[in-house]
């Protein structure tokens, strides 16, 4: 099955003083275990490399070149499917911004899914279930 990969998810597996970074990584590991897929967008990778290089969020942030490594070994893993945004999953984003009257905190993540739904997957692991939950199109899983 292909599941896609949410940026929180990332950020829990790499950032090794997160209070869930074991639980996070044994997760994954049982994925590929299983032999998913994992389906990753530009995006993710860019808003990942972005947080865990914030020394506001992290009191011992990824230098930018361990973050891009990071990113790379995410990215480049044999287990990876790449996905992209198109034509369809763009209106599909604008779609669901006024289905659901969300505000300018949740375009990111609308284009996300609207990538994700649109590149049929129907799986997604967060570990911010609440921010696809509203569009009641997919299995959340959350380590």
């Amino acid at each position: 099955m292909l599941r896609a990969i949410d940026t929180t998810f990332l950020v829990e597996v790499e950032i090794v003083s997160h209070p869930t970074n074991q639980k996070a990584k044994q997760f994954i590991e049982q994925i590929v275990r299983n032999g998913d897929q994992l389906a990753i967008a530009p995006q993710v990778i860019s808003e990942f490399i972005h947080v865990v290089t914030d020394p506001k969020r992290f009191e011992q942030p990824l230098s930018m070149d361990d973050a891009i490594q990071a990113a790379m070994k995410w990215w480049n893993a044999k287990e990876s499917r790449h996905i992209f945004g198109d034509s369809e999953s763009t209106l599909l984003q604008i779609k669901w911004m006024q289905q659901f009257r969300l505000g300018r905190r949740r375009i990111l993540d609308t284009q996300f899914a609207s990538i994700c739904y649109s590149n049929g997957i129907k799986s997604i692991i967060t570990t911010n279930a609440r921010d696809f939950e509203i569009f009641e199109v997919f299995e959340i899983l959350k380590p």
